[in-house]
């Protein structure tokens, strides 16, 4: 990451692709300062009311990469990849703590907790759906490749907490205190307008993302599109 709180990775004709920092909010956040998007129409060049369309969008807390459409047709079409679930999202997790089960699905409808959270239920109207495995990195740490089949609100967040793994730093739902909260968008897969577009940036923030064992493991595993990921 660079010394700003983005990088762009990819500038195509409809879309961009931006590695956001952590602790950065999406949206301005008044006397605190400017958020990701306003930061990136700005070094865009962007007068205020200039096009620039954001698709989908990332916690506070979490880094990692994110579509930005460039007109109103480009951010059209990637609605209906993201409501047909055609564009395929993998994350990178470390918890401190030993999840009920090292791999599997994680399913159920959320609802508002209390002090911003969100809780997860055994109910299935309308359910978040979290695949995942896990893997021990080192003593005390294991880290976790997420895939989200929605798109609910701190939904990996409530997944991993609700198998007793909560993210570390995750200032509403871990007790571990540290430099930051350990979620980081990894990669991207989609098709647009007939050709496939693939993307995996590995997290640079953070003393235990930069750690030789985090580093090691992430440097031996299989790309996360060839993982073993159920059908559901």
């Amino acid at each position: 990451m660079s010394a700003s709180n983005f990088d762009i990775v990819d500038k195509q004709a409809d879309f961009i692709i931006v590695n956001k920092s952590a602790d950065i909010n999406f949206h301005d956040e008044g006397d605190i300062g400017e958020g990701l998007f306003s930061q990136v129409k700005r070094s865009l060049g962007l007068e205020e009311l200039a096009e620039l369309f954001p698709v989908h969008r990332l916690d506070k807390m979490t880094s990692g990469l994110l579509i930005f459409a460039r007109n109103k047709k480009a951010a059209s079409d990637f609605q209906v990849l993201f409501s047909e679930h055609q564009i395929q999202k993998y994350y990178l997790a470390l918890s401190d703590n030993k999840p009920t089960k090292k791999q599997g699905l994680i399913k159920g409808d959320m609802a508002k907790s209390r002090r911003g959270m969100w809780k997860l239920l055994r109910s299935n109207h309308n359910p978040a759906i979290t695949q995942f495995f896990s893997y021990s990195v080192q003593p005390g740490i294991r880290a976790f490749m997420v895939k989200p089949h929605s798109g609910k609100t701190h939904q990996i967040r409530v997944a991993l907490a609700s198998i007793k793994a909560p993210i570390i730093g995750d200032p509403l739902y871990s007790k571990t205190l540290s430099d930051r909260g350990y979620l980081h968008a990894y990669a991207l897969q989609f098709n647009y307008l007939g050709k496939s577009f693939n993307y995996c940036v590995a997290p640079d923030q953070g003393d235990l993302f930069n750690c030789e064992q985090f580093k090691h493991w992430l440097s031996n595993i299989e790309s996360p599109q060839s993982l073993p990921w159920p059908s559901i």
